[in-house]
Order: C-alpha cells, then sequence, then structure tokens
C-alpha cells in the first residue's frame, strides 16, 4: 500500500466514523495514528460522552475483531486471558480463549479493577502475545488497545500503575461537547431508544485487517531525519530535567513519539517527517506519562502547560 493509499483509507475510516461521532475530530485522528502505529490509547472522560461507542464503530469501520472487557472490582486476570480447561471426554486440557484474544479490545472502565487484574494486560500490549500455564499464545499483529476511564469518581477506582500507562502510546482527554455539538447529539441520537449500533447510523466496514496491517508497513517507509529524531529524544529527556515534574518520560516514550510521528505523517500523505508532527502529538503522547512534584501540585500546575512550555523552550530543527 503507498502512501497515498494509506491517507485516503485514513480519511474513509475518519467520515465513517463521524457518521455517529459528534465533535470528536482529533481523537479520531489520534486513534487512527495509534492503529497504523501499533499503539494503545487511553481515554479519559466523564461519563455520557460517548467513549465506549467512539470505540466500537472504529472497530466496526475498521474490520477489526472487536472485543469488550468492563473492568469490575472482582474481575480476575483469568476473566482476561482465559485458562487451561480439564476436558473429561479426551483426558486432555483445552484452552479457553478469554475476551483478549481479538484485533481491537476495548478495556472499559479501566481503572475499576485491582492492579492484579490491570497487569494482565502487561505482556498482550507490548509484546502482542499471552503466556498462560507456561504456554505462549501469539496475538494479532493489529492487536490494540482501547481504555476508558472516568476522571471524576475517586470511589471503587484504582490508580492505574506506571508501568502500565507507560504503554499507551496516546492519553486523549474527552471533554464535554459545546453547545453546537451537544445540540447535533440530541437531534441524532434524541429519537433513537434503546441501544445504539454503529450500523444504525450507515457506518461501513471500510477496510479489512489486511489494509489495515498494510498501512502498517507503509509507515514504517516514512523517513524521519536524525535532526528531527533528535528533537523528539530532547524534548523527551527535557522532561526528566525540569524542577516542576517529579518523574520525566521513559525511553519508550521517545519510541512512541516517534513511531506515532511517522503515522501522523503517513495520514498526511507524506514520506517524511516534520518538527510539527512531533510537536502535534507530544502532549497526548506525553501527559500520562510525568508526575509532578509536590511544589508544582501545590502551586497548581498542569502537566499539559509544562509540556506546552518544554516544546516551546526545546528548539526544533528548521
Amino acid at each position: 500500500m503507498t502512501l497515498e493509499q494509506t491517507a485516503h483509507l485514513a480519511g474513509t475510516i475518519r467520515n465513517e466514523v463521524g457518521k455517529a461521532i459528534v465533535g470528536m475530530d482529533q481523537t479520531i485522528e489520534h486513534l487512527l495514528i495509534a492503529l497504523v502505529a501499533q499503539g494503545h490509547v487511553l481515554l479519559e472522560g466523564p461519563p455520557g460522552t460517548a467513549k465506549t461507542f467512539l470505540a466500537n464503530c472504529f472497530a466496526h469501520a475498521t474490520g477489526l475483531d472487536f472485543g469488550r472487557i468492563q473492568f469490575t472490582p472482582d474481575l480476575l486476570p483469568g476473566d482476561i486471558l482465559g485458562s487451561n480447561l480439564f476436558n473429561f471426554q479426551t483426558s486432555q486440557f483445552t484452552l479457553t480463549r478469554g475476551p483478549i484474544f481479538c484485533e481491537l479490545l476495548l478495556a472499559d472502565e479501566i481503572n475499576r479493577t485491582p492492579p492484579k487484574t490491570q497487569a494482565a494486560l502487561l505482556e498482550a500490549m507490548q509484546e502482542r502475545r499471552v503466556t498462560l500455564d507456561g504456554e505462549t499464545h501469539t496475538l494479532s499483529d493489529n492487536f490494540m488497545v482501547v481504555a476508558t476511564q472516568n476522571p471524576i469518581e475517586n470511589q471503587g477506582v484504582y490508580p492505574l500503575p506506571e508501568a502500565q500507562l507507560d504503554r499507551f502510546a496516546f492519553k486523549l482527554l474527552i471533554p464535554y461537547p459545546s453547545v453546537e455539538e451537544e445540540a447535533r447529539i440530541v437531534q441524532r441520537f434524541g429519537d433513537r431508544s434503546g441501544p445504539q449500533k454503529p450500523a444504525d447510523f450507515g457506518i461501513e466496514q471500510v477496510a479489512t485487517p489486511e489494509t489495515i496491517s498494510a498501512a502498517q508497513a507503509a509507515v514504517k517507509s516514512v523517513t524521519m531525519s536524525p535532526e528531527v529524531l533528535q528533537y523528539a529524544v530532547s524534548l523527551v529527556r527535557a522532561t526528566r530535567e525540569t524542577a516542576d515534574l517529579a518523574s520525566g518520560a521513559s525511553p519508550r516514550a521517545a519510541v512512541l513519539l516517534a513511531n506515532t510521528a511517522r503515522a501522523r505523517a503517513a495520514l498526511q500523505g507524506r514520506n517524511y517527517v516534520i518538527p510539527d508532527d512531533v510537536k502535534a502529538l507530544a502532549t497526548a503522547c506525553l501527559r500520562h506519562r510525568l508526575l509532578l512534584s509536590p511544589a508544582a501540585e501545590i502551586e497548581g500546575k498542569l502537566v499539559e502547560d509544562l509540556v506546552a512550555g518544554l516544546i516551546e523552550e526545546t528548539e526544533a530543527p528548521r
């Protein structure tokens, strides 16, 4: 697949998802970038802002095998991964696959389950494989986790460990819609009763797992000059050198920032990365990896503002 075809495919998927989803153009764009960069996404927003429905529509348009896990306090790792059950008829253990064996996994309300269960996703997100009873099972190359969480509630929730957060390429904040967008939402959904499905809005499957894999291969042909690569690295390293941050971003963040910048260039039909690609994705790529210092918290500083300041201070190549 050429870069022009990749950009056209992304535009087609974007239009299909937009048939049902109102006012989330940038979020949809980030989901597309993460998909072709083989990354994972964490969606954070208040209830009722269509996080779950967005993931469902995105999976329907891309043609990826969709799986969903509703995370609850009593969820166990085996409920995610599956288990080997003894078959008395054959006197052998048979693998019963859990919902993680899919291509696009919606981890709904991921912070409602204890860290022990959250950790069941670590190997799958990093290595795209699952180990059960010493046997390794490979997941699809298209495997992608879209997790959701509610930032408002603090009862009955468990903060995601840093190791878990670091495996997400992006953390996207879903705000309440504007007045105009909310009016469009009510107009579009107000006369519908019962649960809505993507097909109810005319969303069609416009891609297949094979075309998604081809788009991912096309991204690897995008070149990143040494100067732009060094700019991405410098930006990540700057997060470890500011007094306002108690913990900076890891080398994995630099790798993901570079990979997603290539993907953004590909979706725009370019075979080279420019500094604006890095700048456009830096906040989404870094916000969940940074920990404010106690002094910065007392002063009410925001991680997003600090990242914007680092972007301003870090010299970009011309």
